[in-house]
């Protein structure tokens, strides 16, 4: 983790930033709903503040340190997300393609319309699933823990996007040419398992392993030594331990009355995250750091380069982090999901990211073109181009609907800027 400085030093109050930790203690660790918190605030070319508390795995009294390696889950679709426009900046792919020229068993797949599984009824799209779609969720596809509909429950069926993996990324792409869309591409937005489909994709157009990918281009080049999709032996004793906030360890990701209590939902002495995977899931499976994070995210802040390792060019950041919703409309207008890791008002969704349109239609501080996302254990990172700031929050709490921490921080860390660019 690089050095924190003086949060005066860059425009931030110290003051405030305390005041931001002791909620993070009263409300959260001493409360027994979070286990410990790492946040980590970056701002004009420097830390204004970084700070750990409480433990990494209660059950072994194990402290939270700065190097803790957490689940960040699907913070890992922004990485997979980069990685495919540094394909599509090569001139290797273009996001107005089909999906059917690389996946040709895709060709006929079809809409829903009544039934169940292997029995549906469907009709055929009124265009083709285009790459886009995949980067924006306007696809058709869902994930499974959504709950609202028979093409949710084939995906249970088949442990399609689960948490816990099932299968390889192969045997995915084959299972879902057997499910229908939930709708036709483009009219509607549904968080889904699109990003492994994208992971998939960069294997296929790179013709090297999705996980080579990200290391030889992203981790190595930027130093990210603490970034994979498993924790190896040497580093298991830094492997933060996960926890549910739904008795018996269950995950409800839709609103209910949490109790402040949590259920071991993943040991890390026992984890599936101690071996490399079958699947190597771009939408939600890779581990991590703050100070790794931190580190793609500076890349980003800096127009796609860091050290003098280009990541991608400015202009295609540009065009990552627009909002890429049918009608530039917002996720609550087009969006068919019960649940995301963002659905205010004035969001949109961009290539990998959502994007803050209009802070006054959120009700909540910040700047038009932040981009942001987060992970379904509650860890989450925004990044305001405006303000040259990035925001880092690492904790181990599914589901991420648990608690409205992440309001809560935007408004808080927003009150602590004392020297706004704008």
């Amino acid at each position: 983790m690089l050095a924190p400085t003086s949060p005066e030093s860059v425009g931030m109050s110290k003051a405030c930033f305390d005041r931001i930790e002791a909620h993070l203690k009263s409300r959260y660790v001493d409360a027994g709903r979070f286990p410990g918190t790492q946040l980590v605030v970056y701002r004009r070319g420097k830390v204004a503040h970084s700070a750990v508390q409480g433990f990494a795995d209660l059950e072994r009294k194990a402290p939270l340190r700065d190097d803790t390696i957490f689940r960040i889950y699907s913070m890992t679709k922004p990485i997979t997300s980069v990685a495919f426009m540094m394909l599509v900046e090569e001139g290797r792919v273009a996001l107005d393609e089909p999906v059917h020229k690389y996946i040709p068993e895709w060709k006929n797949l079809g809409v829903f319309v009544a039934g169940t599984a292997p029995a549906f009824l469907t009709r055929p799209p009124s265009r083709p699933m285009l790459i886009v779609d995949l980067l924006r969720h306007t696809s058709g596809l869902t994930y499974g823990f959504q709950q609202r509909s028979n093409v949710d429950a084939a995906y249970r069926e088949q442990k399609i996007g689960d948490v816990v993996k099932a299968g390889t990324l192969d045997s995915m792409i084959a299972d879902l040419a057997k499910i229908p869309l939930e709708f036709s591409p483009g009219e509607a937005w549904n968080y889904s398992v699109s990003t492994d489909v994208i992971g998939y994709l960069i294997g296929k157009i790179s013709g090297m392993p999705f996980e080579q990918f990200l290391k030889t281009r992203i981790f190595d080049p930027l130093g990210m030594a603490d970034t994979d999709f498993f924790v190896p032996a040497a580093k298991a004793s830094r492997f933060a331990a996960c926890y549910s906030a739904d008795p018996p360890g269950a995950m409800t990701f839709h609103a209910t009355e949490r109790k402040g209590t949590l259920t071991l939902q993943d040991d890390p002495a026992t984890s599936s995250f101690l071996a490399p995977p079958d699947l190597v899931s771009g939408g939600g499976g890779l581990c991590s750091t703050a100070s790794d994070y931190l580190t793609f995210c500076r890349a980003l802040l800096n127009g796609g380069e860091l050290g003098g390792v280009r990541l991608l060019g400015p202009k295609t950041l540009k065009l990552m982090t627009s909002n890429h919703l049918p009608g530039g409309r917002d996720l609550p207008e087009l969006s068919r999901s019960l649940f995301s890791e963002a659905t205010y008002n004035g969001i949109g969704f961009g290539l990998g990211f959502s994007v803050t349109m209009d802070p006054a239609k959120t009700l909540i501080a910040g700047s038009p073109g932040e981009y942001a996302w987060g992970g379904a254990a509650t860890t989450s990172f925004w990044i305001d181009p405006a303000e040259e700031l990035a925001v880092i929050f690492m904790t181990q709490v599914l589901p991420s609907s648990a608690y409205p921490i992440r309001r809560e921080l935007r408004s808080m860390i927003y009150s602590a800027i004392t020297d706004s660019n704008l």
